[in-house]
């Protein structure tokens, strides 16, 4: 028999990692979110060398000398550089694990956009070994959301998850283990950060950073307002070129977002269009559920809703859905037919 320090170890044996194109979370089992951190990395571009990762690395966008970047290795969901994105990941593996690390190589589940490519797919599975994994296993985000929000995926009815993250939109039924209808869209919270950003610079001749749009979306953004909110932001007038002030308001935001919002509630509309019967009753009966950092914009779930037809409600912090989803699916690996993809191990 082992004793109290062996089946501890045993527990810690499982990592989730949701890999997003804004944040990084990491899940430990038995331990819950250890790790919420952006997924940004600065680097030095005439050596390559990097210099910081995640949260120190943030506050650098936008703000480093020429030699230095700021960069996002992901780009929609998936990996746009590998061999940074490879870094950050045994950076963000380290962090969380702490003195662990060097006692077990843990298996580890990752989740990707329904819509990867099998090329995007393998070079996720083969940069988690390479950091450390004993096992690598990959995960779609609707199926990792629908577990982390507490559904029972196993069962014979339908669940309707819209995740709504930084790179991407992944809307998807899931009945018995099993995605049954998906859809990716490369549209979600980034897209609409964009968008302020190009709005401001149109209609108030005014460059701000991402950093100020999404702050102006998570305070001020509504897409169904009950009321006006202002907020002051600043930024560097294209006209005059020095600093400058202005007032934003919620209708700004708005107008700013109305494309991409359009475009996700659309999604949603598209894959309840093609849902078997049966489950499509299921549905209207639990209602359409929510989750990633996209589902707090206030009146998401209200807009899908009143377009729908159908119930919609923002899941139990739906942040962190996502990634206590992917450490969980290691311990339900039986029961997911199809929504897990083995990748290779480490001897």
């Amino acid at each position: 028999m082992g004793g109290k320090g062996e089946s501890i170890g045993m527990l810690r044996r499982d990592i989730g990692i949701d890999l997003g194109t804004a944040t990084v979370l990491v899940y430990v089992r038995g331990e819950g979110i250890v790790l919420n951190e952006p997924s940004v990395v600065a680097m030095d571009t005439s050596t390559r060398k990097i210099l910081a990762v995640g949260e120190e690395a943030h506050r650098m966008l936008g703000r480093t000398p020429g030699n230095i970047v700021a960069v996002r290795p992901l780009k929609e969901g998936v990996i746009a550089d590998y061999e940074v994105t490879e870094a950050m990941l045994r950076h963000f593996l380290k962090k969380a694990l702490g003195k662990r690390r060097s006692l077990f190589r843990p298996r580890v589940m990752i989740c990707i956009p329904s819509g990867a490519t099998d090329v995007e797919k393998r070079a996720v599975l083969e940069a988690a070994v390479q950091v450390g994994a004993s096992e690598a296993f990959l995960i779609e985000e609707p199926m990792a959301a629908a577990i982390g929000a507490g559904l029972d995926v196993a069962e014979p009815r339908g669940n309707m998850v819209v995740d709504i993250g930084g790179g991407t939109t992944d809307i998807a039924v899931i009945s018995l283990g099993g995605i049954v209808i998906s859809t990716s869209l490369r549209i979600a919270g980034s897209k609409m950060d964009e968008a302020i950003v190009k709005y401001v610079k149109s209609k108030y001749n005014l460059l701000i950073g991402e950093q100020t749009a999404e702050e102006v979306k998570k305070r001020i953004g509504s897409v169904m307002p009950k009321e006006i909110k202002r907020m002051e932001i600043r930024g560097r007038d294209l006209i005059q070129r020095l600093p400058r002030t202005i007032e934003i308001t919620t209708q700004d935001v708005l107008e700013a977002i109305r494309e991409e919002v359009e475009a996700i509630v659309k999604g949603v509309e598209g894959v309840l269009e093609k849902t078997p019967p049966e489950l499509a009753a299921d549905i209207i009966e639990r209602g359409i559920i929510l989750t990633g950092g996209g589902a707090l914009l206030d009146g998401m779930d209200r807009l899908i809703s009143q377009r729908t037809g159908v119930p919609a409600m923002v899941a139990e912090d739906p942040i962190t859905c996502v990634a206590r989803g992917t450490g969980k699916a290691l311990e339900e690996l039986d029961i997911l037919r199809g929504g897990v993809i083995r990748g290779g191990k480490l001897h």
